[in-house]
């Protein structure tokens, strides 16, 4: 691993990014991650988890899209779910170093117009490792070493699902009524989705770096990966992000509602 990549530990996540959208400058993610300054705009991902801004982003949903308020949510909450684990979900598979994803160290804001929410990280995000990680032996207080690749699953499955998506799937079903299959079929299906994309800077078949993720977070009967054209993987879900009862319906890739 590189001095940069010590210099700079989210690198393996924004090196994949790039390789996966010609850019790690995303509508979706602050360039680069992290976000330099936080008192303007950038909001913690808290006052989405303790109701504060969820009005929020379910109002921005409807507006965009329109349809009944169950499919807003859980269109905003696909959207949502999809940016915010990408970050830990790449740095998993690209390099086992995890950035933690606990909502007070994700930050939001909704001024950029092209995404439903842009996400970035505070700079003091934890980080947790691998012993033989470079940054296990730089003493820096935002990385955390654990003993090895079961520990770090847990560690992400406790950051990004139990004190975040949890939580916040919670406080959507207090807004909306909406099944938390149908927004984890959504976490599960952006999990692979990610991974597939990133499959070309990853050795062996796709389902290697996919399953343990799921089998980790609970989510491996959500969806399945199945060939698709010429051979390519891709992902079926077992769930529906309701796109279809919009205005103008949708049924995406991979949808479990089979068109007639």
């Amino acid at each position: 691993m590189s001095t940069r990549e010590t210099a700079a530990p989210l690198a393996p996540v924004t090196a994949t990014l790039r390789t996966m959208f010609g850019t790690d400058d995303l509508p979706g993610l602050a360039p680069g991650l992290l976000v330099t300054d936080d008192r303007h705009r950038w909001t913690p991902a808290t006052a989405l988890v303790d109701g504060t801004l969820l009005p929020d982003l379910l109002a921005a949903a409807s507006v965009r899209w329109g349809g009944p308020p169950h499919a807003c949510a859980a269109l905003a909450w696909k959207a949502y779910s999809y940016w915010a684990a990408l970050p830990a979900v790449l740095g998993w598979v690209a390099a086992r170093r995890v950035p933690l994803l606990d909502p007070a160290d994700v930050l939001v804001h909704f001024e950029d117009h092209r995404p439903l929410v842009t996400i970035g990280l505070r700079r003091s995000t934890t980080i947790a490792v691998l012993p033989g990680d470079p940054l296990a032996h730089t003493g820096r207080p935002e990385v955390r070493v654990v003993a090895d690749e079961a520990a770090l699953l847990a560690e992400l499955r406790a950051s990004l699902l139990d004190a975040h998506f949890a939580p916040l799937i919670a406080a959507i079903q207090s807004e909306v009524r909406v099944g938390a299959r149908t927004l984890l079929g959504s976490v599960a299906s952006g999990i692979a989705q990610g991974v597939l994309l990133a499959a070309r800077t990853l050795p062996g078949p796709a389902a290697a770096h996919v399953d343990p993720l799921l089998d980790a977070l609970d989510m491996a009967d959500l969806v399945e990966l199945v060939p698709g054209r010429s051979g390519v993987p891709m992902v079926q879900r077992r769930t529906c992000c309701l796109a279809f009862t919009l205005p103008k319906p949708k049924v995406c890739q991979g949808c479990c509602l089979r068109p007639n």
